[in-house]
């Protein structure tokens, strides 16, 4: 017969292992997209806090706090714990948004938004299809794996009610995110905009060479088909482009992490 008893005390530290876990899932990339049921991450969060709780190698450390307030901060540190984690995770998605805008506005696309039902927000046109491929990408690598070991490594770093919240540590780690933002971003939309960039400089001399010619609107045409065209010729290319985004979200999680130890 099965004994389903347990204390009081493992019942604590569980729902300290479910708190750290379920706030991850509801940020980090994959998982915590909007089209996602809640209570679908709600029994993922479960599930994997179950799996966590009876790993041997997941240390097991003794509580200590004298009120329910003092275990109420043992919560909220937790919870901060896995949104940091997740936050890191999901800050390197948006870098195929920011390539996808660049894209558009070289293309002429700019003005053309669409609703990206993974964040529910209102993004480029590329964004979005940049965004699918790089999900498919994680998926298919199997990226959301290393996520979770993440995830699972960070109670060997960062154990229950051991988080320490260094702000400089963490500053410095979002300050050189944003140059690595901005750098991978425009590798990711460096076809297009080198070809963008020769289409402007032939138009250019086509415009003084036959100025009877209205190359406002000849333009708008070409750029557009040209964008589509090298997108088109290119998308080979965007596995080795995800790759930077995937090294990226490596260090950025690995800088959260240190940030709390």
């Amino acid at each position: 017969m099965i004994d389903y008893t347990f204390s009081l005390e493992e019942l604590e530290y569980f729902l300290l292992i479910l708190v750290r876990v379920t706030c991850f899932i509801y940020v980090a990339p994959f998982f915590g997209m909007n089209n996602v049921p809640r209570r679908v991450k709600i029994g993922l969060g479960f599930f994997i806090s179950m799996v966590l709780y009876h790993i041997p190698s997941v240390p097991h450390v003794r509580l200590s706090y004298q009120t329910v307030w003092g275990y109420g901060v043992i919560v909220m540190k937790e919870a901060l714990t896995g949104l940091l984690i997740g936050f890191g995770a999901q800050l390197c998605t948006s870098i195929v948004n920011f390539a996808g805008r660049l894209m558009d506005m070289n293309i002429g696309l700019s003005m053309v938004n669409m609703m990206d039902p993974t964040t529910r927000e209102n993004t480029s046109i590329s964004g979005v299809f940049l965004q699918y491929i790089t999900m498919l990408i994680l998926l298919i690598t199997g990226m959301y794996q290393f996520l979770l070991k993440a995830l699972a490594d960070s109670y060997h770093l960062i154990p229950i009610s051991g988080a320490v919240f260094k702000s400089d540590s963490l500053t410095q780690s979002l300050v050189r995110f944003m140059g690595e933002y901005i750098t991978i971003g425009f590798r990711i939309a460096l076809p297009v905009f080198a070809a963008i960039f020769i289409l402007n400089a032939v138009l250019g001399i086509l415009a003084k060479t036959a100025p009877q010619m209205n190359m406002f609107s000849v333009g708008i045409q070409l750029k557009l088909l040209v964008g589509l065209m090298v997108m088109f010729f290119t998308v080979s290319m965007l596995p080795g482009a995800t790759e930077f985004v995937f090294k990226e979200m490596r260090s950025i999680v690995t800088a959260m992490m240190e940030g709390m130890v």
